[in-house]
């Protein structure tokens, strides 16, 4: 067996590439790009504060303005999902996941580009490793894009980025201090548990990224079997002919 499609399924994978070309456009003018520019605008503050602040920048500083920088993008970023027209695309013939897809590929772009820039404004000597502190940014934004993508499958929800943001907040603030001890998400680079907290942000991401998954595949409807109506020769009533 070979893995080319066969003949007949050619028309309709050209049909669905060309219903998702033609998505490009009206996806990317309804994507919330103002969420997006604030939460990344207020980051890159976020990010510059210890250097703003003058004296000398310390690697507590240093970690905790970066995750507060990431925090702030994936509050913008929880608005992605966003659309006020879901009920009338549901009808289109592309599958959700790709849509979804289609506007994550807008923004990871510069999304990268924004986050290269928040690690660079901190001093090169408060800065903590690029690949543990991008893990932990990594997984505010999964985690934003799961509560967005659970709240549409879920509800069918129109725009569940304020809910999703409001709680994303709060989740921020008390994360740090309600977490268990042998979890010790929040640890600074010189601290002996850096290495196993960051094994257990992977493992949050990952869970993350699934939850993203399983949530931008729609549900299947169940199935109404049609029940048929008997009918009747007309003159006859309930006994039969002649009742």
């Amino acid at each position: 067996m070979t893995g080319t499609p066969a003949a007949g399924d050619t028309p309709v994978l050209e049909a669905r590439r060309g219903a998702l070309l033609q998505l490009v456009r009206p996806v990317a003018r309804t994507v919330p790009w103002w969420a997006l520019a604030a939460g990344g605008g207020l980051g890159l503050l976020t990010a510059a504060l210890p250097r703003l602040a003058g004296g000398e920048v310390t690697p507590w500083a240093g970690v905790n303005a970066l995750r507060a920088a990431a925090l702030c993008f994936a509050l913008g970023a929880a608005f992605l999902l966003d659309d006020p027209a879901r009920q009338t695309t549901v009808a289109v013939p592309v599958r959700r996941v790709l849509r979804h897809a289609l506007r994550c590929a807008f923004v990871l772009p510069p999304a990268a580009a924004w986050w290269t820039a928040a690690v660079l404004l901190v001093p090169e000597e408060a800065r903590p490793p690029a690949w543990d502190i991008t893990l932990e940014a990594a997984t505010a934004l999964a985690l934003a894009l799961a509560g967005s993508a659970f709240a549409v499958r879920l509800r069918g929800a129109d725009r569940p980025g304020q809910a999703v943001a409001a709680s994303l907040l709060v989740a921020g603030v008390l994360a740090p201090l309600l977490s268990p001890s042998e979890w010790a998400l929040f640890t600074v680079p010189d601290d002996p548990r850096w290495a196993d907290a960051h094994g257990h942000w992977t493992l949050l991401l990952g869970g993350a990224l699934l939850a993203v998954a399983v949530c931008c595949v729609e549900p299947v409807r169940r199935f109404q079997p049609v029940r048929r109506l008997r009918t009747r020769p007309a003159g006859t009533g309930k006994g039969g002919p002649g009742a």
